[in-house]
């Protein structure tokens, strides 16, 4: 077949398409399988959908060629191409790069050739009145010799299955393929997670060692599936690990290694226009198809809620086999999530708890901050100095620490070159006394690292990064103070009110709270303001500790008698 057989006055295809598309449409199929088989009545006819194989994609892959047959038509109206082209611009400025031209296309008309057979490709886009969402675009080809067409399109969709340097995502009810995720997981390494060393180990064992075990659980006559849960304070670890351990599967398989791969299948959301179950029977059937696979449910805790619980347990427990199927849930509440998912051990049966880091840990991530920084020499990074942050951070988890050494440098990069004492009398003079971020006092230093604990080393004590480090730290450690006031608030004064009868702890807390500082007031809009109010009508009174560690409120009846 070659192009140049084709040419004629008008094409009855492209005619009827338009023809038809600009009336009522009933059946986009019907009516260019009805003008392809009178146009080419001695060829076979093969329709096949593109969300299931991508021929054009297939082939710009180096797989087959494809030819436009847009000049073998000379009516100017009744043409074999409709397209929409638009220009993309590039992602990011910064990447210096340009962007490019993309074309989106309706309908369109090809000499296709694959192996040693070529055949006419004709590609239509269509939504009809009974259609649903979205619009099908399917491919017809016609052919002499349908068994070769079938072997093209049994190759060309292995292929389209099969990951190209990404990642399989669920986002919005349907499977996408991302390769923004998986250029994040080829940054991700076991050597820059900082746990500890049989922790690490253990996480990396546990998952490997189950990959290359399924001869062991058919021996056993166990189903060959397991459910790990991570959990702990936020910023702790548990993404980098889950990130790290999928980098680790993908290299299963690769340069002579004889394992087999293991994809990851990553979920965001359950939301979908079907609805949660839906979503869940898709992602559990895709699964299934991947094992064995690596699947990833992060923050279980709000995919999975009280309304889908009972789904997502089938899915689990259910008749179909989940063999190979991996589930990885990371939380930073575990007591949010239904004991039937967390306490059942045949679901997810092994918990790793990421705590925050020890003063060991700490100095560590301080050490990985100090490789990176390595090259830079105008800032000063002894070892030193790693042994103090370590120690001003106590409490901090690791997303902690980040935001503590991300806010230091880049005050130091705001200096813009000026002397850092003239940049700190800048900042004072327009941040105004209320600035969370308003400079601290150089005369407060040794009381701002005690406060963390610990004595300042001489050495260290003029360095930029240290000064502004303690800054930072002190604005951080007055936040999770904050948080924590906030959460003891919530307890004591819920949004909303409890399902049960309320427990009273101490029977001289007031049953009833003045106007003013209930809920939602005019003179008081949050708890922490309501609680400074309160704590200012009695200052002289403060809690009390019994040896039993039980607090006790003071007695509060008469402080609600006055005025306010």
């Amino acid at each position: 077949m070659t192009g140049g057989s084709f040419t004629a006055e008008s094409d009855l295809a492209g005619h009827r398409y338009f023809e038809h598309s600009s009336g009522k449409r009933i059946n986009t199929d019907t009516v260019l399988v009805e003008a392809l088989r009178t146009q080419y009545p001695k060829l076979e006819l093969i329709v096949t959908p593109c969300g299931l194989v991508d021929l054009l994609a297939y082939a710009s892959a180096g797989f087959a060629q494809y030819t436009p047959l847009e000049d073998s038509v000379k009516d100017p109206v009744y043409g074999v191409s409709l397209r929409y082209r638009a220009y993309i611009p590039a992602g990011r400025r910064l990447d210096h790069g340009g962007g490019f031209m993309a074309e989106n296309l309706t309908f369109g008309k090809f000499m296709y050739k694959w192996k040693d057979q070529e055949v006419i490709l004709y590609i239509a886009e269509g939504r009809d009145g009974g259609g649903y969402y979205p619009s099908i675009k399917n491919h017809y080809i016609l052919t002499s010799n349908s068994h070769r067409v079938d072997e093209l399109i049994r190759d060309a969709t292995i292929w389209g299955r099969e990951l190209h340097n990404e990642v399989w995502v669920f986002d919005q009810g349907w499977w996408q393929k991302s390769a923004q995720l998986w250029d994040s997981v080829q940054k991700a390494s076991w050597d820059d997670v900082i746990l500890d060393d049989d922790m690490k180990k253990a996480l990396q064992t546990d998952v490997e060692g189950f990959f290359d075990s399924q001869e062991t659980y058919q021996k056993l006559k166990v189903p060959w599936k397991r459910g790990i849960i991570y959990y702990g304070p936020p910023g702790n670890g548990k993404t980098i690990s889950i990130k790290a351990m999928m980098n680790s599967l993908y290299q299963r398989g690769t340069n002579g290694d004889k394992r087999m791969s293991v994809p990851t299948l990553y979920v965001r959301t359950l939301s979908s226009y079907m609805g949660p179950e839906y979503s869940l029977s898709q992602i559990f059937g895709k699964a299934r198809q991947e094992a064995p696979c690596y699947l990833v449910f992060e923050d279980l805790d709000s995919i999975v809620s009280d309304n889908v619980r009972s789904y997502f347990l089938n899915e689990v427990d259910g008749l179909k086999s989940n063999d190979g199927i991996l589930m990885v849930g990371s939380t930073n509440h575990l007591d949010r999530l239904d004991p039937g998912i967390s306490k059942r051990p045949s679901r997810f049966d092994r918990k790793y708890y990421f705590a925050n880091p020890s003063y060991a840990e700490r100095v560590q991530y301080c050490k990985f901050w100090q490789g990176k920084l390595s090259d830079n020499k105008d800032l000063d990074f002894p070892d030193k100095l790693c042994d103090s942050i370590a120690e001003i951070t106590d409490k901090f988890s690791f997303a902690y620490m980040q935001e503590a050494f991300i806010a230091s440098l880049l005050a130091i990069a705001g200096h813009g070159g000026k002397d850092k004492h003239q940049s700190e009398r800048d900042a004072r003079r327009w941040a105004g006394p209320q600035d969370p971020m308003h400079p601290i006092e150089l005369r407060f230093r040794d009381e701002q690292y005690l406060f963390g604990g610990g004595s300042e080393d001489p050495d260290i004590k003029h360095l930029e990064l240290w000064v502004e480090m303690q800054k930072q730290v002190k604005i951080l450690r007055d936040e999770m103070e904050e948080k924590k006031l906030s959460e003891r608030m919530e307890a004591m004064f819920p949004s909303q009110p409890p399902s049960g009868p309320a427990e009273v702890r101490d029977e001289r807390l007031p049953q009833a709270l003045p106007p003013s500082l209930r809920p939602g007031s005019e003179t008081l809009r949050d708890y922490e303001t309501r609680l400074k109010a309160i704590a200012a009508l009695f200052p002289q009174q403060q809690q009390s500790e019994t040896p039993g560690g039980i607090m006790h409120a003071p007695d509060w009846s008469d402080a609600f008698r006055r005025p306010m």
